[in-house]
């Protein structure tokens, strides 16, 4: 990996990204914001027994936050979670194939949660936090769908065994609210959050630089 050059203050502190996820950051270059830094968050993500999907979410969005938070005072971070929820059940990134097709089986032809926690912290210790639900129905997937879709490969590392960006969105008629927490993060609400604490990242939509 790459290492970030020194962070240079300005009227206005930068944005460090603590994620490792390069969608969450395609998607802050898709509203013009362009963080100073990409910092993944190194912490453990496992599931706590009998922990809901909610709570799972938050927990781990906090996390994040607070293990990148003090290595940087002076910037704004920006932590996320997104969890792909089947009624109480989380339902894991895939990392292997036979893992992407249990997901696919139990998602087929219903409708599940995705669940996007967002976290904020701002350098004059101000903190914001947001979970965001998107539901999103599949349909009835056929043997030969599942597998032509686990023969491209996008399944690898999407919460869910899906990528909505992808070739899955032939399998998807439908959502309900935003499509971006989805992907991997929900923009419209996270330019609100950072907004809403101050930060001002030129020529981004509802974070306007200072005149």
């Amino acid at each position: 990996m790459a290492v970030s050059p020194p962070l240079t203050m300005g009227a206005m502190a930068p944005l460090v990204l603590a994620s490792a996820s390069p969608r969450r950051l395609a998607l802050l270059r898709q509203v013009a914001i362009e963080p100073a830094r990409v910092v993944p968050a190194e912490i453990d993500e496992t599931a706590r027994p009998r922990e809901v999907p909610a709570a799972y979410a938050r927990r781990v969005a906090r996390a994040k936050a607070a293990a990148v938070a003090p290595g940087h005072p002076a910037a704004f971070v920006l932590a996320a979670d997104t969890v792909v929820a089947l009624g109480r059940r989380i339902l894991p990134k895939a990392e292997d194939e036979a893992a992407a097709r249990r997901c696919l089986r139990l998602l087929s032809g219903r409708r599940h949660r995705v669940l996007g926690a967002i976290v904020v912290c701002a350098p004059d210790g101000r903190r914001a936090e947001r979970l965001v639900t998107t539901m999103v129905a599949f349909k009835r997937l056929h043997h030969d769908e599942i597998e032509a879709y686990l023969a491209a490969g996008e399944w690898r590392g999407k919460a869910g065994g899906y990528a909505i960006q992808g070739r899955a969105a032939a399998l998807i008629p439908w959502i309900n609210g935003s499509y971006s927490n989805v992907v991997g993060l929900p923009l419209a609400e996270t330019v609100a959050m950072l907004g809403g604490l101050g930060y001002r990242a030129p020529g981004a939509a509802g974070c306007p630089a200072d005149s």
